[in-house]
Order: structure tokens, then C-alpha cells, then sequence
């Protein structure tokens, strides 16, 4: 795990992908992410090294690898910078889907593996999990059990994100719901969240249950003078 740039800084990405045009969609993706930042594009393994190698690489957090690459596969560069002593958190991103790449890529430590194509929301997933993960892993001294497993579970939620919903829902309004909930003070409710986003309190309720069984969303209890508590829901 990479020591990163610095207490409420950006994390630093670094995209290596062979197509010039897809490590500029990437990168644009990345850019899109909050708390996040391009540090560079590269097209090869030796303009990877290089750049990871050079001034600019000290601040480098992740890198998002593809493995098909002209000069080397991306596993065989992950090797390489261990070898050399880069421990930059790397995340897969490639059309590679046999199961001998994963696990390989498992095996070399790789936090994430992403199949090509994916959409935006896929790709949010993967970092916002990389970002809950560096937070879990703030702060020194012993672990207790509840922390082990936030820190376990921090990438595995980042797999249940709206490019995985279930047949018959929208990545596009989980998307929605998403985004009130993340530019909100606080917890919300259903109806709250159903007038900020024009959806139907129905629709916003359905989506809400959905994401807060996949992980992505808390839900508490406000409680009043009379009745049934009211449900509450912010983004983890």
C-alpha cells in the first residue's frame, strides 16, 4: 500500500493502456471521480516504468494496467515493480478474462480487476473501493476485528456498484440516487431523496433498498414524538 499524496490531497492515478483513445476515456473517467487525479497517461510497459521511475512517480497512488501492452504483458510489469521496489497499488483494467490471468493477477497483487468494456459507474465502483480501503488503513498501532474487517470488505463492496444491478433496474437511476445522496448534508429519506432527484418516491424507495442490501448505502432510524421511526439514508 503506497503512502499517498498527503492527508486530505488527491489520489494519484497513473493510466497505462496500449490505445491511446481508451487511456484517454479512462483518464477522463478517473477525473470525473471525487478525491481523485491523473497523473499521467502511458502506452507501453517501458513508458510505465519510466514514468513511475521518474520525479512524477514518487506521488503516484494506483495505476490502472491494462495487460495487453506491446512490449510486455501488465503482469509481467507488475513483477517488475516489485522487483524493483514500486509498491504502487495497481488495479486491472484489461479485456483479459481467462482464469489464469486473474488469479495470476491475484497472486501479484492486484486490489481490483476491471473487464473491458465497462462503463463509468463500473469504473467509480473500483476507485470509490480503493478510497474506502486508504481510509480504513489510516492511522497506526493494532488492529481490532471490526476494523480487519472493514478493511477486508472495503474493495469486495466496490463490486456491488450500478454497473452490477440486477435485470430490471437502471444504472442510470442508481446513478441518480447516488449522486443526491452523496451531495447531501445528511441522511435523507425516501421522499426526500425522490423530490431532489424527480423521481417517484416508489422508484427512489426500490432503489434505495437495493443499494442499501448491496452495501453502498446505511440506513438508520429517526425516531419522533408518535408513530413509526422514520428511514434514513446516506452514502457509505
Amino acid at each position: 500500500m503506497t503512502l499517498g499524496t498527503g492527508p486530505g490531497g488527491p489520489l494519484e492515478v497513473l493510466v497505462v493502456d496500449d490505445d491511446v483513445r481508451v487511456a484517454r476515456v479512462n483518464a477522463a473517467y478517473v477525473g470525473k471521480v471525487a478525491g481523485f487525479r491523473v497523473a499521467g497517461q502511458a502506452h507501453t510497459a517501458a513508458e510505465a516504468l519510466a514514468f513511475l521511475a521518474g520525479p512524477q512517480g514518487a506521488r503516484v497512488d494506483l495505476v490502472l494496467l491494462d495487460h495487453y501492452l506491446p512490449d510486455e504483458t501488465g503482469l509481467s510489469l507488475v513483477r517488475r515493480l516489485r522487483q524493483l521496489g514500486h509498491h504502487t497499488d495497481i488495479i486491472m483494467v484489461t479485456a483479459a478474462r481467462d482464469i489464469a490471468t486473474v488469479q495470476a493477477a491475484m497472486r501479484h497483487g492486484a486490489l481490483q480487476y476491471l473487464v473491458k468494456p465497462f462503463t463509468f459507474a463500473g469504473l467509480r465502483a473500483k476507485l470509490e473501493g480503493y478510497a474506502a480501503l486508504r481510509r480504513a488503513l489510516e492511522g497506526d498501532g493494532e488492529a481490532g476485528q471490526d476494523q480487519v474487517d472493514r478493511i477486508f470488505g472495503a474493495l469486495g463492496g466496490a463490486s456491488a456498484g450500478p454497473a452490477e444491478l440486477p435485470k430490471g433496474h437502471s444504472a442510470l437511476t442508481a446513478d441518480l440516487v447516488r449522486e443526491v445522496l452523496r451531495g447531501a448534508e445528511g441522511p435523507l429519506s425516501a421522499q426526500e431523496v425522490a423530490e431532489r432527484s424527480s423521481l417517484s418516491r416508489q422508484t427512489a424507495q426500490r432503489y434505495l433498498k437495493l443499494l442499501e442490501r448491496t452495501g453502498r448505502v446505511r440506513l438508520s432510524l429517526k425516531y419522533g414524538e408518535t408513530g413509526r421511526p422514520e428511514h434514513r439514508y446516506d452514502w457509505v
